[in-house]
């Protein structure tokens, strides 16, 4: 691999153009794209943390109407934020680590740590040690510096990732701000949705590599390199993804699962869910598995399908590929509701009302990716709820945001007289505040396993 951070950088770009080019055009990758040493990821991922810093931070506090911005952690009891501002390799807070974001006359984020210890090369600290109450008591007197008039803090009753400043810090921080300023302390709620949900432009031109690579793991597990039909099982390729991510230096971020349906099983239209796990995978059977891995910060969430021919079979029967292409249709339907300004809870019901209309029977439950696999911004339905989501249904759709399109539909499948299937897809895209990308493709062929 490339060790210069330039080398790095082109090869980042030219490999994820190359990967999403091919995809785009329905031609399956066929080689593992190259992963970077935890090493070499530290250059790519505070490039493009700075670049958020310097670039939208100031953007986004204006919207959110904010002069600064604190973001006060312990060690061991981190914000969950606090790991998106941070340079690598951050392990932890040390000790009380306090990052402030003050608005300058000029739009621009003066940045620095009230903090034993600097954060890199982002975080220069304004206090020069002592106790704890000498911590409080100096971040008391930078802010009475800077006369702000509205501090936005890390609290929230609705979003659990502005939810990050604990109920014993914020005590802290009322007890030695002076009156006056603890008066305008108010919730950072918009800033940080807005802050986790937003994608830059180096971020997007990296996040198909992610998605290439997850998908890729799943080519894999979904063949005979894996499967050998009438012995394995759908744990086995369940713990074959789990460990093929963990020999690439990749987190998943929940454990991959593997489930079948197959021709005889007791399916009815009205099943939320169809597919058995703990299964030994045979002929004929059909497979889907859900896989999520995070990779230079950034998160993916991805389901695809196979089929194992059964003895004689040369292609997957026709009406199993019928049934891709309606997932496929219900994709398309969905996307071209996503419109700019329009809440998740409106996209949902012109989806639905849209997918009644071409007769599909599709249960939508898409959500925002990032920084996390579930991320902060407009719920697109849930799983257990096809109505409208209080408050995370009512946060209306940006540009440069990256949802997992995450859906299914149902149909009958004539070669299995008539049963009930489940078309279980889920795929990265990015909205850019016009038109839906894929971030590596999409499925729209079934892995076959021979």
């Amino acid at each position: 691999m490339k060790t210069l951070l330039g080398s790095l950088l082109v090869c980042l770009g030219l490999c994820t153009s190359v990967a999403a080019e091919q995809f785009s055009q329905g031609r399956e990758i066929s080689e593992m794209p190259d992963v970077l040493s935890f090493k070499e990821r530290v250059a790519p991922i505070n490039e493009m943390v700075t670049d958020r810093l310097d670039n939208l931070l100031p953007q986004l506090m204006r919207e959110a109407d904010l002069d600064m911005w604190l973001v006060v952690n312990r060690e061991y009891g981190e914000d969950r934020l606090f790991y998106t501002l941070v340079p690598q390799p951050t392990f932890a807070a040390r000790r009380t680590t306090i990052l402030v974001f003050a608005k300058q006359e000029d739009g621009s984020i003066e940045r620095f740590s009230v903090s034993r210890y600097p954060i890199g090369e982002l975080y220069p600290t304004v206090w020069e040690g002592g106790t704890l109450q000498d911590q409080w008591q100096r971040l008391a007197e930078v802010v009475a510096e800077r006369d702000p008039q509205r501090i936005g803090i890390n609290i929230s009753k609705d979003w659990a990732l502005a939810d990050g400043l604990s109920i014993g810090l914020h005590q802290q921080l009322v007890k030695y701000l002076p009156k006056k300023y603890e008066q305008r302390l108010v919730s950072a709620e918009n800033l940080v949705v807005r802050w986790l949900e937003t994608r830059s432009d180096k971020e997007l031109n990296v996040y198909p590599q992610a998605v290439t690579i997850a998908r890729r793991v799943i080519a894999e597990a979904f063949s005979n390199k894996v499967i050998t039909p009438g012995a394995t099982t759908t744990d086995d390729v369940a713990w074959y993804i789990r460990e093929r991510f963990e020999e690439l230096q990749l987190r998943p971020w929940f454990q991959p699962y593997v489930n079948i349906q197959r021709q005889g099983d007791d399916t009815k239209k009205d099943d939320v869910y169809m597919g058995k796990s703990d299964r030994v995978i045979l002929p004929g059977d059909v497979l889907h598995t859900d896989v999520g891995i995070c990779y230079l910060n950034l998160c993916t969430d991805t389901q695809e399908m196979g089929y194992v021919l059964k003895l004689g079979e040369t292609d997957v029967p026709q009406g199993l590929k019928n049934a891709l292409a309606i997932g496929n249709r219900w994709q398309d339907i969905l996307t071209s509701n996503f419109k700019t300004g329009l809440t998740g809870n409106e996209i949902l019901a012109n989806t639905i009302k849209d997918s009644k209309a071409a007769n599909i029977l599709s249960s939508t439950y898409t959500h925002p990716l990032g920084f996390v696999g579930h991320a902060s911004g407009p719920t697109i339905g849930m799983w257990d709820n096809q109505g409208p989501t209080p408050v995370q249904g009512d946060w209306p759709l940006y540009g440069n945001t990256a949802y997992a399109i995450e859906g299914n539909i149902k149909t009958q499948v004539p070669e299995w007289d008539n049963q009930w299937l489940q078309i279980k897809l889920e795929q990265g895209a990015v909205f850019d505040g016009k038109d839906v990308w894929y971030l590596a493709g999409r499925q729209t062929t079934w892995h076959v396993i021979r």
